[in-house]
């Protein structure tokens, strides 16, 4: 089963979800899509081989403004509507999948009538970095993320989730445009993935393990405890 993302709406659902594919032998993967995209990878393997070094900081958001609509699910706290499942997830895991858990979390938010929340700004604390992470339904944002290293910057350009471009700055401001040639919206990559995992009879990928499931939802928790929002 290929499971849009948030996985479940807590951890404990996620852990059930995880058993009973593992109690049934039934392939199991969260739809984080972005992790499959090229130009991700890339950013991930610049990273991985500190091609500028360490980062020091990380800037990444996700915003856009919808029209408020009480019966949309957008709105609708009780299936885990707001910014921060619907569109936080995505820095969130830009943070995790390069930095790792933090060592602290900061965080706060505005809440529309319904209760979910309109706007949630974070702060990932770590030893030698810091993630400011922003989702928000009230306003259009460049969507982008901005890994500040000791050498030199990697942008993903707008909206950076889904299939973009990188560019890179070194410490003399010389850049360096990389694109992808993408023809397509993007699933195709995920997809593909999942298709070979059925061929080759696995329970669980190997990419979107069910350990980064389990760091993301965690970590969404966390900072939902921060918050003061709670799903009924």
């Amino acid at each position: 089963m290929l499971c849009e993302k948030p996985f479940a709406m807590n951890l404990k659902e996620v852990e059930e979800m995880i058993q009973l594919s593992k109690q049934n032998k039934t392939l199991l993967m969260e739809a984080m899509w972005t992790i499959f995209l090229p130009h991700y990878q890339y950013v991930l393997e610049l990273i991985k081989n500190r091609h500028y070094g360490e980062i020091l900081k990380l800037e990444a958001d996700f915003g856009f403004h919808p029209v408020y609509n009480v019966t949309s699910r957008v709105f609708d706290k009780s299936v885990g509507g707001g910014s921060l499942l619907d569109i936080g997830i995505y820095p969130v895991f830009a943070a995790l999948s390069t930095l790792g858990k933090p060592n602290t979390i900061n965080a706060k938010a505005e809440f529309f009538a319904s209760g979910a929340d309109s706007e949630c700004e974070i702060i990932f604390h770590y030893d030698n970095a810091k993630a400011f992470l922003k989702s928000t339904l009230l306003e259009e944002t460049n969507t982008e993320a901005i890994f500040h290293c000791e050498n030199g910057t990697i942008k993903i350009k707008g909206r950076f989730h889904e299939p973009s471009s990188v560019v890179l700055i070194d410490r003399h401001g010389n850049t360096e445009t990389k694109t992808f040639n993408y023809n397509s919206i993007g699933y195709s990559y995920e997809i593909a993935h999942f298709n070979k995992l059925i061929r080759d009879h696995k329970t669980e990928s190997d990419i979107m393990t069910f350990e980064k499931s389990r760091q993301l939802i965690s970590t969404l928790d966390d900072i939902r405890k921060l918050i003061g929002l709670v799903y009924n």
